[in-house]
């Protein structure tokens, strides 16, 4: 669940909700504003169709990811999930190389391979946990857990990179923490296809938001110290990431029965295919809705991606949800709300003051909130 752009994604962290290790590359390597020079109306057109191509892409994934963990195919319930981050990896790479190479940036490799793998196996270790919780829990529980990373993020960027945060910013992620609390506490939460063992399912998601929280404040600090490009850092821990998972696999010994699942599934494999479309969509968009209007942006668009996700969700697969799961989802969202609209506030108010001119819609991005960041793990 993650689309650091290792994968996507998906962490991508606080990926969803605050910003992103691609965005620091963005800025730190100095890339040109172009929608600065662009029209208002060029901009909210291009602006449209960043983020309608970025929350229908997500919205796809999360639906698929579903789908796929949580309903039979042919009375056969698909159980390998490793399977999927390995494919979603492959997809990955091949987009990275192209991207790399379309931006003519280097393809060696810039930090120690040691380091891209303690990267890459902590993030396939936190997607496969995420996938796993989708077996006990629904999604929905899924999707607003990940708000939970929220804590762990600035813990981790504390006793790592030794960072501070503000009050406001710890008031947000109580304000979070407790909105996520009350919907788990107040309805139903358990997967579909559970079997009472949603406790399982939690468990699960704790570890998910440990291993995210890492990789996203260890992808950092590798671009920090080793100022490796966008698609240079994706190619390899993607590539990383995908032989963690083929190791994984094989040495589970289910390399194989994924395969033939594979193969006698025809509607499984075409989810798996839109499913590791869906994931490279959607770092497209991220990529460029980062690069053309900041991180702010991208964070509010991420706040609307998790609503709309949550109520497809709901609509599609029939959840139940209280009226109490109703009000924890209106705290979590306007703390988020709250976040975005405060960031984008204060990044205007920066430009205003700019000596030089610069567009506060273009430009919103270049100081990025400090709760967290987005790296490549799943969406």
């Amino acid at each position: 669940s993650s689309p650091s752009y290792a994968s996507f994604a998906s962490s991508d962290s606080v990926f969803h909700h605050v910003t992103t290790s691609s965005t620091a590359m963005a800025v730190a390597a100095g890339e040109p504003a172009s929608m600065a020079s662009r029209s208002p109306t060029e901009q909210i057109m291009w602006g449209g169709f960043y983020a309608a191509g970025l929350i229908g892409t997500l919205v796809i994934y999360g639906l698929l990811q579903q789908r796929i963990m949580q309903m039979p195919y042919d009375g056969e319930v698909f159980q390998f999930s490793v399977f999927l981050v390995f494919l979603n990896r492959i997809a990955a790479v091949i987009f990275a190389m192209v991207m790399a190479v379309l931006h003519k940036e280097a393809l060696e490799n810039k930090a120690p391979i040691w380091k891209y793998l303690i990267v890459s196996a902590s993030n396939v270790y936190a997607s496969t946990c995420q996938y796993e919780a989708l077996k006990y829990v629904s999604f929905p529980v899924q999707m607003l857990a990940k708000s939970f990373k929220m804590l762990p993020v600035m813990a981790w960027g504390m006793v790592i990179n030794g960072k501070s945060y503000s009050w406001q910013d710890w008031c947000v992620a109580m304000a979070v923490t407790g909105g996520v609390t009350e919907f788990l506490m107040t309805g139903p939460t358990s997967s579909p296809s559970d079997a009472g063992n949603s406790a399982k399912g939690f468990v699960l998601l704790l570890a998910f938001l440990a291993l995210d929280g890492l990789t996203s404040t260890m992808q950092e600090r590798l671009f920090k110290q080793h100022q490796a490009s966008k698609f240079n850092q994706m190619m390899y821990v993607n590539g990383l990431s995908s032989l963690v998972s083929l190791f994984t696999l094989i040495t589970t010994r289910t390399f194989v029965p994924a395969w033939s699942f594979f193969f006698s599934h025809g509607h499984f494999a075409m989810d798996v295919g839109v499913l590791s479309a869906s994931a490279v969509g959607g770092q497209f968009f991220i990529y460029s809705q980062v690069k053309e209007f900041g991180a702010l942006v991208f964070a509010a668009t991420m706040n609307v991606r998790q609503i709309v996700s949550i109520v497809a969700s709901y609509i599609n697969y029939g959840h139940h949800i209280t009226v109490l799961q109703v009000l924890g989802l209106a705290i979590v969202f306007a703390a988020l709300f709250y976040k975005s609209y405060a960031g984008l506030m204060g990044a205007q108010a920066k430009s205003t003051a700019a000596p030089s001119e610069s567009n506060p819609i273009a430009d919103s991005g270049k100081e990025a909130p400090a709760s967290g960041n987005y790296k490549a793990a799943e969406p």
